[in-house]
C-alpha cells in the first residue's frame, strides 16, 4: 500500500483484470487454518509447499497505545528486552541460532501491537518454535539487561528523531494536534525522563500484564505440514501458564467539529512543511467504507499521475515533495479506531504554507464535487493490488499479513481478500471519503525550517 512518511510505492502500469483475477485467487492460494491451545495461544498456519521455507511470528496485542502515563515508549523499549535472552537461551544466542540455521529475524512495534518473526529453512521449524515459546515464558528482565536497552533505546531516538531532519514530523508531532486521549497524543518513542526512570518491577509488570499467551497470535506459514505442526506448538507453547488478558484499550475518539493547528520548528530541515491529518472512519468496524479513504490517499499522492503530484509539484510548482497516506506507519491495515489520513507536503520557503494548504484542499473538494472517472479508479486500484500481491510473494510477508488481520480484524483470511475488495470499490466510495474531508475539522502541522535553506 502507500507508503509511509519517507517512502514511496511503485508507478508502473499493471494489467487491471489480471490483478484482480490474481486477488481474487490469493484466498484459494493460500487457505488458513486456525486452533487454540488451552492457555489461550491463537495459532493461524499457512501451508504453502512450493518453497522450502517457513516463517514463524508472534503477534502480541500491545502496541504504543497500551503505555500507562509516564511509560512512554515502554512497548518499544519492552520489544528490545524480548531479544536479551530467554529461560533457556543466553543473550545473543537467539540470533546465532537463527542465523545458523540460514534464516533472518526481527521484530517491530506499532500502535496496536508489538511482533517478533524469524524466516527459516522449513527443516528449522521446530528451532524457530522453540525460541519464541521460550521468551514468551521468560524473557531475561534483569537490571543489566534493562539499564542496555534503555541506552540503546535512547540513542535510536537521537539519530531518527532529534538529529534527523523532520525526524518527529509529522508522526510524533501530528497526532498531538489530532487527537485528544493519552493513547492517541502521546510519543510512542519515548521521553528520556519515562525510558530513564524505568524500573525492572515496571518491565517485569508489562510482561505479566500483556505477554500471555491469550494476549498473542502465533501465525506459521509456509512448506508445513499442518498435523505434524500442531504437534510441535502444543509441544512447546501448550506449557505457557495461561495468565490473564487485558481488555483492548479503548483508542477511539469523538470525531472533531473543529479545526486545530500547531507550529513547530526544525533547525535541522532544510525547507519547511506542512502536514494536514483528517480523521477516517474506523478501520474495522467500518471498513468497507475505509477502503473508499485507502484508495483516495492512493489517487491523491501515489505516482506522477496523482493528482497532487500533478498540481502541487508538476502544475503551480509550490511543493518539492508530497505523499498521502492512511495510518501513522502508512499502513492502512494494521490499525484499529482512532487513526488518520495524512497529507505532507515540503515547499520552498518562498511558498506560504497557506497557499499550500488551500491548493490541497481545492483539489479534494474537486473529486468531492465532480468525481472519479471509472479508468482513473482503475489505475489505482491496479497498482494497489499489485503492491499487496507482491508482498503476499514472500512467505513471510503473507504470514505477517495473516498475523496483523487475525489480531486487529479477528479474521486472518482478511489478508487474502483485501485485494479484491479494493477492486470492488466504486467511484461513488471514493467521492464520499473526499467529501468526508473538510477543512473546517482539519488538523494542520506547519514546520519551519529555522536553520536549514530553501
Amino acid at each position: 500500500m502507500t507508503a509511509g512518511p519517507d517512502g514511496g510505492s511503485p508507478g508502473s502500469a499493471v494489467n487491471v483484470a489480471s490483478v484482480t483475477t490474481a486477488g481474487a485467487e490469493l484466498t484459494l492460494r493460500h487457505p488458513v487454518e486456525r486452533f487454540a491451545l488451552d492457555n489461550g495461544l491463537r495459532v493461524v498456519l499457512a501451508p504453502d509447499r512450493s518453497v522450502p521455507v517457513v516463517a514463524v511470528s508472534v503477534f502480541y496485542d500491545v502496541g504504543m497505545r497500551n503505555e500507562p502515563e509516564g511509560r512512554t515508549g515502554f512497548a518499544h523499549l519492552f520489544e528490545h528486552m524480548m531479544f536479551q535472552g530467554s529461560a533457556h537461551v543466553p543473550k545473543m544466542e537467539h540470533a546465532r541460532l537463527v542465523q545458523a540455521a540460514g534464516g533472518t529475524f526481527n521484530g517491530s512495534t506499532h500502535q496496536d501491537y508489538t511482533n517478533y518473526f524469524e524466516a527459516l529453512p522449513s527443516e528449522a521449524l521446530e528451532r524457530a518454535l522453540f525460541l519464541e515459546a521460550d521468551r514468551m515464558v521468560a524473557p531475561a528482565i534483569t537490571e543489566e539487561n534493562l539499564r542496555n536497552q534503555i541506552d540503546v533505546v535512547k540513542e535510536e531516538i537521537r539519530v531518527n528523531v532529534l538529529n534527523r531532519p523532520y525526524g518527529a514530523f509529522p508522526w510524533l508531532q501530528l497526532p498531538q494536534i489530532a487527537f485528544e486521549s493519552f493513547a492517541n497524543t502521546h510519543d510512542g518513542y519515548g521521553s528520556f525522563v519515562d525510558l530513564e526512570s524505568s524500573t525492572v518491577d515496571d518491565a517485569t509488570d508489562f510482561f505479566s500484564r500483556y505477554y500471555a499467551p491469550g494476549n498473542a497470535v502465533l501465525c506459521i506459514g509456509g512448506d508445513l505440514d499442518v498435523a505434524e505442526t500442531e504437534r510441535l506448538v502444543q509441544r512447546w507453547f501448550g506449557p505457557v501458564e495461561a495468565r490473564a488478558v487485558p481488555p483492548v484499550p479503548p483508542t477511539g475518539e469523538p470525531l472533531s467539529t473543529t479545526a486545530r493547528s500547531g507550529v513547530v520548528e526544525d533547525a535541522l530541515a532544510t525547507a519547511p512543511a506542512v502536514a494536514i491529518g483528517w480523521r477516517v472512519p474506523d478501520p474495522v468496524g467500518d471498513f468497507d467504507t475505509y477502503l473508499g479513504t485507502v484508495l483516495l490517499a492512493e489517487l491523491l499522492s501515489e505516482g506522477d499521475a496523482s493528482r497532487l503530484e500533478r498540481r502541487l509539484v508538476h502544475g503551480d510548482r509550490i511543493a518539492i515533495a508530497q505523499s498521502s497516506y492512511v495510518g501513522l506507519f502508512g499502513d492502512p491495515f494494521d490499525v484499529r479506531d482512532a487513526t488518520l489520513l495524512t497529507t505532507q507536503v515540503h515547499h520552498p520557503a518562498a511558498v506560504a504554507p497557506e497557499t499550500v494548504l488551500s491548493t490541497v484542499h481545492e483539489e479534494i473538494a474537486r473529486i468531492a464535487a465532480d468525481g472519479v472517472g471509472a479508468e482513473e479508479l482503475r489505475r489505482v486500484q491496479a497498482r494497489t493490488e499489485a503492491q499487496l500481491l507482491r508482498q503476499a510473494d514472500s512467505v513471510l510477508g503473507r504470514t505477517l499479513a495473516f498475523a496483523a488481520a487475525e489480531l486487529i480484524h479477528g479474521r486472518a483470511e482478511l489478508a487474502g481478500e483485501i485485494a479484491a475488495r479494493l477492486a470492488a470499490v466504486t467511484p461513488e466510495q471514493v467521492q464520499t471519503a473526499a467529501r468526508a474531508l473538510d477543512p473546517g475539522t482539519a488538523a494542520v502541522l506547519e514546520l519551519r525550517a529555522t536553520g536549514g535553506r530553501s
